[in-house]
This record gives structure tokens, sequence and C-alpha cells, in this order.
């Protein structure tokens, strides 16, 4: 847990394994990401990059954006039918942006498909409707310690 690459180590790219498994009780892994943050003449920055998708999608060659998992819940039960997304996603991945004079560091992030956001679950046990200024579904994030 949160390793520690030196500069002086090696110039080398670094590479990294990430393998994910949904948990047993939870819904399925829509994706996993590296994030990847650096410092540049003292400005921080930021980059995601998408390793490991479920459902076979692929970031649109322009704009780099994934296209949505989907939804599998019941709309009555409100249960999470994990027909979509994955049980494991696996990646190598090498930083193809890599400068080692940067001071970075690097995270996973897994996301798991939608399921219902809390309030969805009190409208339906008040038998209220579901109020329209709240998302009706979240998705579950799970990070690894920083390198």
């Amino acid at each position: 847990m949160g390793g520690e690459l030196k500069s002086g180590d090696s110039a080398a790219t670094p590479t990294f394994v990430v393998h994910a498994l949904k948990d047993s009780e939870g819904a399925n892994l829509d994706r996993v990401q590296i994030v990847k943050g650096w410092s540049e003449s003292g400005v921080s920055h930021e980059k995601i990059y998408e390793v490991a998708l479920s459902d076979e999608r692929t970031p649109d060659p322009v704009t780099g954006q994934v296209p949505a998992v989907g939804n599998s819940i019941d709309p009555v039960t409100l249960e999470t039918a994990n027909t979509i997304g994955a049980v494991q996603l696996s990646a190598v991945w090498t930083d193809p942006d890599f400068n080692p004079a940067h001071n970075a560091f690097y995270y996973a992030r897994v996301i798991e498909i939608p399921t219902p956001r809390w309030s969805v679950f009190d409208a339906k046990a008040l038998g209220i409707d579901h109020p329209t200024d709240l998302p009706a579904t979240i998705q579950e994030r799970a990070f690894s310690s920083p390198i």
C-alpha cells in the first residue's frame, strides 16, 4: 500500500497490473480507471485513463468519452439484475504520457454499474414520488492506495 517510485530508480515508464472483482453481494463492475496526478511548474494536474471497460465498450476515438454501461434496475422491486457489467475486470496499463521529470502519483479507481440511490428506497417505502432534483441512481466506487 502506498508504494513509492523514486525518480532515481529508473527513467523507465511505469506499468501497472490492475485486477478488480465485484463484491459478492454488490453490483457488477462498469470500469477500471487509473487516475494520475502530477505537478509541473507549481501547477497541479490530473488525468483519468480508462483501462478496462465492461460490455466490450470502447472510448470514442475523438472525445475519449465512454458510452454509459446502461441500467439493470427493476423499477418495481429496485433490485439490480446485474445483467450488464462484469464480475471482474483486468488490464495491464503503461502510462502513455510519462515524463520522469514530473512528481506524479497514480491510483486505481473501480466503478460499479448503476444502483438505486438511497432516496429511491425511501420514496418507495413512504409511497411518494422520488424528488426529480435528485438522481435516482448512483455508481459506487472503490479506490486503491496511491503510488
